[in-house]
């Protein structure tokens, strides 16, 4: 999937031209766009059209320079764990919301529910740890490109069809979470009953059939400092996200498209996965008792 012609208005899965990974590239910043309504008011208009590609939506989210004063009112932090605080729901075709991380605090490894995942760093620091899918999980744009590539094997020669292996491989990624994460991800921030799931409050044990420690590998560890635009799909694996710092805090923007609800967490030790809802923190501006509730709940556990 080129990611000048990914149309980040369907699921990954369903993007057109799925052949090849798409690939960040340093993005020229053709408007500056000054405040977050603005940039909000921009993403509701590319957003409006049938075809909205992902380079886009990297450029106009890397024209706008955070100003606190334009999102300090969602920045609702938590003193357990990062929180996710809705900001406007979109169209139907992408959502954005603002996570803040306390020091220390991190995310699961997840993925990203066949969606793609926009994200700006606000102030402070991150760094992101993306990871490959274990062998014996693959999300549904793995299994669009695997067809595609034995489609096309008929026709091959003998090293293109070693090349679409190589790129076939190079499409399986993914990773998991660990206790001291209190059962959350940047993307999904879980209810209090998957947290049983994920061993939180005892120790976790690599006793599941089919699961091996071994599957879960890291591709790579990069720091976002301000202003930077990074972006992930299920093509390019599963990530981890984490505040570095142990004294300062971090805010971050995010936008997804499609919207969804729930996604898959991975267990570190093991790389077995599992599905969680995905909860807010605050929604516009405003905390949410039942997400308070449930998260008493879970960091009683």
């Amino acid at each position: 999937m080129d990611v000048d012609n990914a149309n980040c208005k369907v699921k990954v899965s369903q993007c057109t031209d799925m052949e090849v990974l798409p690939i960040e590239k340093p993005l020229k910043i053709d408007v500056e766009i000054t405040g977050l309504e603005r940039l909000i008011e921009e993403l509701h208009r590319v957003f409006s059209r049938d075809y909205v590609n992902v380079q886009e939506v990297q450029k106009l989210m890397a024209g706008y320079k955070s100003n606190p004063k334009d999102w300090s009112k969602y920045a609702k932090f938590d003193r357990f764990r990062y929180t996710r605080n809705l900001v406007d729901a979109g169209n139907g075709a992408f959502n954005i919301m603002i996570l803040c991380w306390g020091p220390g605090h991190a995310s699961a490894i997840h993925d990203h529910a066949d969606s793609h995942c926009f994200m700006k760093l606000l102030s402070g620091n991150l760094d992101e740890v993306r990871y490959e899918w274990p062998d014996n999980v693959q999300p549904e744009v793995m299994k669009v490109l695997k067809n595609n590539n034995k489609s096309r094997r008929k026709c091959c020669s003998e090293s293109q069809d070693a090349m679409l292996d190589k790129v076939s491989k190079q499409n399986v990624n993914c990773q998991s979470d660990s206790c001291g994460d209190k059962c959350q991800s940047d993307s999904c921030q879980i209810e209090s009953d998957s947290c049983q799931n994920e061993c939180c409050g005892e120790e976790c044990h690599s006793e599941d059939e089919g699961y091996d420690i071994k599957d879960m590998k890291v591709r790579g560890r990069s720091r976002m400092e301000l202003n930077d635009v990074c972006y992930i799909n299920d093509a390019l694996g599963l990530h981890r996200v984490e505040n570095p710092s142990h004294v300062d805090g971090a805010v971050s923007l995010h936008l997804y498209c499609p919207p969804f609800d729930s996604c898959r967490i991975f267990d570190a030790r093991t790389g077995k996965p599992t599905e969680v809802k995905v909860t807010f923190w605050s929604m516009y501006g405003k905390k949410i008792k039942r997400v308070i509730e449930a998260n008493t709940v879970s960091d009683s556990q």
